[in-house]
């Protein structure tokens, strides 16, 4: 039963994942960035966080909750092996400053707003 609650939340997170991705790359459509990707890595640091954090310090969440919520949406919904190929087409596109740029947003800003979700979490925000 449990690789059925993290295969759906991964299901519906490799899904949501595609459809913010794409809506938010379609704000940008005149740049290579891939700012669908950097966006909900960044968001996906947040809610993982402070869902972790919340759990810990504030709330008794359920088992199944947590595996189907942490390890299956949000782990198919953030995802390094994007990050890291797009890294590398940028670069090999000749868009050098845009791979270095990409790559040290999504570190910096992926940890600033895991820092900040775990923080709420522990408040119980």
């Amino acid at each position: 039963m449990i690789l059925i609650y993290i295969g759906l939340g991964g299901f519906l997170g490799a899904i949501s994942r595609y459809l913010v991705s794409k809506y938010i790359n379609s704000l940008f459509p005149l740049t290579n960035m891939p700012y669908g990707t950097l966006f909900v890595n960044i968001l996906g640091a947040f809610i993982l966080s402070y869902l972790m954090s919340l759990s810990i310090y504030k709330l008794e969440l359920p088992k199944n909750f947590m595996l189907f919520f942490t390890t299956g949406f949000i782990g198919s919904f953030t995802t390094f092996s994007t990050l890291i190929y797009e890294t590398i087409i940028l670069n090999e596109e000749s868009f050098s400053l845009y791979s270095i740029l990409y790559l040290s947003l999504s570190i910096v800003l992926g940890l600033i707003f895991a820092f900040l979700g775990y923080s709420l979490g522990r408040m119980g925000s």
